[in-house]
């Protein structure tokens, strides 16, 4: 399978930027650099749009016209939380007007198949759209629906992508749970070796196809467990054993270390089998989410297409991460 375009909207401005200057944020969250929406959206529809839905109709817009088309086969998105704000929204006027006169519109779109039903509409895309909630491994889900399709036959062209938020509540609900460092700094998370993370939220959408012509990058392999109770070196040489690749063969491993101290052993364990100049991480860019791999999933691809990571040629790469040690995911890719 082919990734055709890749766009993200995330912490970093763009994928140029990430390399050159990333973004650096302190505290317990990263925010996302939102772009201008009404290069997207109609002024009068985005009032009535929550940040989730603006942010996947920009990052799937963005992906539609980079690959150049106007119209996918299929959309399938991953989420885990869904449009939060919505459902936050709805709930708090269910209490505050004693579930009366209670406006239809936060609940219609408080479903977690909102981003993808709004893509569709203002495509007009009447063909297959589906929306897959999973906790962390929800994209890992879309995009095995998006392979499926492709070698069925049943589709071409595949929009996918993920897409969560967080909110000023939700943040505050999780942060009470330990999950979140009381004062970090983004840049040094997968080192600050100390309990939390830093939340992170974000949408990124990809076209994929069958079909070479243009890609970023093949996407010749891909994983995903629950739970599996091995080592993620274990893991990563059984899954690179049926790919028919060896761990040496491999120009980068990029790894989901999010830093928190409590997790650090499990990668830490693959770092001893990796060259630290073959070895990198991405949630000091994005922070952590659920469906935080799909945004290591538009770095890839966009890393494959520039050829190089610290001056050294990169052509066929690695991504490992596993969210909270109970999703592990991994993905295969090359060059074109």
């Amino acid at each position: 399978m082919y990734i055709l375009s890749a766009e993200a909207v995330s912490p970093q401005a763009s994928f140029e930027q990430m390399l050159e200057t990333p973004q650096n944020y302190t505290g317990d969250q990263l925010h996302c650099i939102e772009p201008d929406y009404t290069r997207y959206v109609d002024a009068k529809l985005i009032r009535r749009m929550s940040r989730i839905i603006k942010m996947g109709v920009a990052a799937a817009s963005e992906a539609l016209a980079h690959a150049g088309v106007q119209m996918p086969d299929a959309i399938v998105t991953g989420t885990a939380y869904g449009c939060l704000a919505d459902t936050d929204q709805f709930l708090t006027r269910l209490v505050e007007f004693k579930e009366t006169l209670l406006s239809p519109t936060a609940f219609i779109q408080s479903t977690h198949n909102t981003v993808a039903a709004q893509i569709a509409l203002m495509l007009q895309c009447h063909n297959y759209n589906n929306t897959y909630v999973h906790r962390g491994s929800s994209f890992e889900a879309a995009l095995t629906d998006a392979v499926s399709l492709l070698q069925e036959g049943d589709a071409q062209r595949v929009l996918v992508g993920a897409a969560d938020e967080k909110t000023e509540k939700s943040h505050a609900i999780l942060k009470r749970f330990g999950l979140y460092k009381k004062e970090g700094q983004s840049l040094q998370l997968p080192l600050s070796n100390s309990k939390g993370t830093m939340a992170g939220d974000g949408a990124a959408f990809f076209v994929v196809s069958k079909e070479s012509v243009n890609a970023l990058a093949q996407l010749s392999g891909f994983k995903n467990y629950y739970k599996p109770g091995k080592p993620a070196a274990d893991l990563i040489e059984s899954f690179l054993t049926e790919q028919g690749v060896a761990l040496n063969d491999i120009d980068l491993v990029i790894t989901g270390n999010n830093g928190d101290v409590r997790e650090d052993k499990h990668y830490l364990d693959l770092a001893g089998r990796v060259d630290p100049e073959r070895l990198t991480t991405f949630k000091q860019y994005c922070g952590e989410y659920p469906t935080a791999s799909a945004f290591a999933l538009w770095m890839a691809a966009h890393l494959l297409k520039k050829g190089s990571f610290n001056n050294k040629p990169v052509r066929q790469l690695l991504v490992y991460n596993n969210y909270q040690l109970s999703y592990p995911s991994l993905y295969l890719l090359k060059a074109c």
